[in-house]
């Protein structure tokens, strides 16, 4: 059985940094990216930040410059560094971890930026 443990998210002040992890556990075999979704009331899921087990990032627009991503691959971990925080990144964060064969999803954690 694999899971997803998501941990970081809360209540943080605009210009504030948060940093988001992710935590799989389970056999995973074959990974080809572990990355970061959100989704904000009444609105899409989007898009935060991809990294494929090569190195490769990819950022959603609204996020770069701003996110970083990085992952410890021998213990199969994420991680999220927000900075410079506003309130339209308010959202449920969702990790994932996707596969040629497999796509697995956290149960998502609260980011809320709010004065």
């Amino acid at each position: 059985q694999v899971q997803l443990v998501e941990s970081g998210g809360g209540l943080v002040q605009p210009g504030g940094s948060l940093r988001l992890s992710c935590a799989a556990s389970g056999s995973i075999l074959g990974i080809y990216a572990m990355g970061w979704y959100r989704q904000a009331p009444g609105k899409q899921r989007e898009l935060v930040a991809v990294v494929t087990s090569g190195g490769s990032r990819n950022y959603g627009d609204s996020v770069k410059g701003r996110f970083t991503i990085s992952r410890d691959n021998a213990k199969n971990t994420v991680y999220l560094r927000m900075n410079s925080l506003q309130p339209e990144d308010t959202a449920v964060y969702y990790c994932n971890v996707n596969g040629v064969r497999y796509d697995f999803w956290g149960q998502g954690t609260q980011v809320t930026v709010s004065s």
